[in-house]
């Protein structure tokens, strides 16, 4: 009888699907570069909406887009597969420690298959409003009992993600999670990994902030994804220059994505 483990092991060994993972931090670094590019694009004065339906909008249009928006939807759910699998091979002899890794790698894995449906959504010919989304969410929310304190709890927690990307990108966390070259090449895959983590996590906490606001202000519009997040960055004093550092932080954690693709443990 097959349980959760011999089915994770057995994902794990397969050679196919350890391409079909690896080809899943290929798309994603494609989506980071695509976001931040756009980011670029808003703190110029340009338009465009800088978040994975903005991402995918543009890869849509783009030739042969059909074929990668399908390759992003195998990709990422292969890899969230992926992180399932780690979550059940979990070592760790500490309890506590093995449950919070559990819970890290099935929210990964659960944020990799919202982006591979957004795929699949502009893959079939659709599109996708995540700010529109996240408004109605927070609305829903608003108007249930405890409203306010449940959307504040949403901004913590997504706050937190945020600094967490952060501290990992400070701390160099992701490091052990990699089999590095040495030499330069080491030395410059870090260092893209720091900008890289630090930039992200700025704009998930700013988007965390989003929905703090939106539950104080009693205003769901105040809420947004991660489009509405740069945008607020675009508003602040000097503005522009941080989002724009922000973006190319984004394109740098996007090319990341790539050398972790290559050098992943898996």
């Amino acid at each position: 009888m097959s349980t959760p483990k011999s089915v994770a092991r057995a994902t794990e060994g397969s050679t196919p699907f350890r391409v079909l993972a690896r080809i899943g931090y290929v798309v994603l670094g494609i989506l980071h570069i695509v976001i931040g590019v756009i980011a670029i694009s808003i703190a110029n004065g340009g338009g465009g909406d800088a978040d994975q339906g903005g991402a995918m909008e543009q890869i849509q249009k783009a030739p042969a887009g059909r074929v990668l928006l399908w390759v992003i939807v195998i990709g990422l759910t292969a890899l969230a597969i992926w992180q399932i699998a780690d979550a059940f091979l979990e070592r760790d002899p500490d309890t506590k420690k093995k449950w919070g890794h559990r819970l890290k790698y099935v929210g990964t894995a659960v944020a990799y298959i919202a982006i591979a449906i957004t795929a699949l959504v502009y893959a079939l010919g659709g599109r996708s409003d995540s700010q529109g989304s996240s408004q109605t969410f927070s609305a829903k929310v608003l108007a249930s009992p405890a409203g306010v304190f449940l959307l504040v709890l949403v901004g913590l927690i997504v706050g937190a993600i945020g600094i967490a990307f952060i501290v990992r990108g400070f701390t160099r966390a992701f490091e052990k999670h990699l089999d590095l070259p040495a030499g330069t090449a080491h030395r410059g895959i870090v260092t893209f990994g720091v900008v890289g983590y630090v930039a992200k996590g700025i704009a998930i906490a700013v988007t965390g902030i989003l929905f703090i606001v939106a539950a104080f202000t009693h205003d769901p519009k105040a809420a947004g994804g991660l489009d509405a997040a740069l945008h607020t960055l675009a508003g602040l004093p000097f503005g522009p220059i941080i989002l724009w550092i922000v973006g190319a932080g984004l394109v740098i954690y996007g090319i990341f994505c790539f050398a972790r693709a290559r050098y992943a443990r898996m």
